[in-house]
């Protein structure tokens, strides 16, 4: 898939300037350190001088609260670039299907679309046509099918009404009921990073974490 050059550099100069401000705020604080530790030592009491002691760990202070203030700035840094690179990554999926938990069916020029995952192998498949009010239009017999992912196809060229079909999977291995998960495709418009999480904004109008994706079309 294509990738975004421009967002890409937007991203790098966004971490380049982040990195910029995490070096100016520690180099801030050690100089804050060391203007208090030079007044104290112009204001100490010359007949009671702080000793070497004292300012060896003063100075040993002052790089330990350095040091986890750079690391912190650095994990600042690290969720940034990985927020930026995670929108990119999302960006690339607009105007691309997806798969996600659902069993609606996706109507396009007559062809119902759908899916499904099968928990280990079933001796017969059945899948259920139906319209959102619960009357049953149509069943396949898909058979023995294996464990993984299966696809789902439907003609739905004689559905004239605009209400949404689902399907439902029934699969048996002897007498004994085989899992499933049933997978809807749908189409992403528009992603988004909401206190770094990414979402797909989709073309039925739901909304849906990028880490709830079973698959990119």
């Amino acid at each position: 898939m294509a990738m975004d050059v421009t967002a890409l550099n937007a991203a790098s100069s966004s971490l380049a300037g982040t990195t910029s401000t995490n070096s100016t705020s520690a180099e801030a604080s050690q100089d804050r350190f060391l203007k208090l530790l030079v007044a104290q030592l112009n204001n100490q009491d010359p007949m009671n001088p702080m000793d070497n002691a004292q300012m060896t760990s003063q100075l040993a202070q002052i790089n330990t609260v350095s040091g986890i203030q750079t690391l912190n700035d650095t994990m600042k840094s690290m969720a940034t670039q990985i927020a930026a690179l995670q929108s990119l990554q999302g960006s690339a999926t607009i105007g691309h299907e997806v798969l996600t938990e659902g069993n609606t069916l996706s109507i396009t020029d007559g062809v119902g679309k759908g899916a499904f995952d099968l928990s280990s192998s079933a001796d017969a498949v059945k899948v259920e046509i139906r319209t959102a009010g619960g009357t049953l239009l149509g069943t396949q017999d898909l058979g023995a099918l294996e464990a993984g992912r299966q696809a789902i196809t439907w003609d739905a060229s004689k559905y004239t009404n605009s209400g949404d079909l689902s399907f439902k999977v029934i699969a048996t291995k002897g007498t004994t009921a085989v899992t499933t998960t049933a997978l809807e495709r749908n189409k992403v418009v528009s992603v988004s990073n909401d206190n770094n999480v990414l979402n797909l904004q989709l073309q039925n109008g739901a909304s849906v974490a990028y880490s709830t994706v079973k698959a990119i079309l």
